[in-house]
C-alpha cells in the first residue's frame, strides 16, 4: 500500500451514506486525500498494521469521520483503540452516525470523541453538514504540530 498522506479517513459501512459523504467534500475540494473504509477490522489494520513491515509505519489522518454501528469491529472498539494510543490519540474524530441513544453518545465522549454528529434525513441537510465538519477539521481547526519521529 502506498504511504501517502491520508486526509480524512472516512469508516463507514453503508455505500450510500459513503458516496454522499465523499460527494460532499469533494464538492468542497475537501477530499482529495480520502480513504474510506466499510468495516471495523480494516480500519483497524489500517490504523495500526500488523503485517510484516508494516508496523514502523502508522497513519495518521488528520481528521476520522466514523459511524458507530459497524461491521466486526464496532466504532466505539475503534474509538478506544485510537485515543488509548500515543501516536494516534491527538487525531480528531469525529462520529457521524444515525444512533441518537443516549449511551452511546455518553460512550463516545468518555472514549474522548472530538464531536458527535448525528447524520441528517435530507439529502441538503446531510451534505451541508458534511461539508461543515470537513471545512472546520481540515480548515480552521489549528491541531498541535507534532514531531513525527517520536510516535
Amino acid at each position: 500500500m502506498e504511504q501517502q498522506e491520508i486526509e480524512i479517513l472516512l469508516i463507514e459501512d453503508n455505500l450510500e451514506e459513503a458516496e454522499l459523504t465523499i460527494r460532499s467534500l469533494k464538492k468542497h475540494n475537501l477530499a482529495n486525500n480520502l480513504r474510506h473504509i466499510d468495516d471495523g477490522t480494516e480500519a483497524l489494520e489500517f490504523l495500526f498494521p500488523t503485517a510484516a513491515g508494516g508496523a514502523a509505519y502508522h497513519f495518521r489522518p488528520k481528521l476520522i469521520l466514523m459511524d458507530l454501528k459497524l461491521p466486526k469491529v464496532d466504532g466505539l472498539e475503534i474509538l478506544r483503540k485510537i485515543k488509548e494510543d500515543e501516536r494516534t490519540k491527538m487525531i480528531p474524530v469525529v462520529v457521524l452516525t444515525s444512533s441518537r441513544e443516549e449511551r452511546d453518545i455518553v460512550k463516545s465522549y468518555q472514549l474522548g470523541v472530538n464531536s458527535y454528529i448525528v447524520k441528517p434525513v435530507s439529502f441538503s441537510d446531510f451534505s451541508k453538514a458534511v461539508s461543515d465538519l470537513g471545512f472546520y477539521w481540515l480548515i480552521r481547526n489549528l491541531p498541535p504540530m507534532i514531531n513525527q519521529s517520536h510516535l
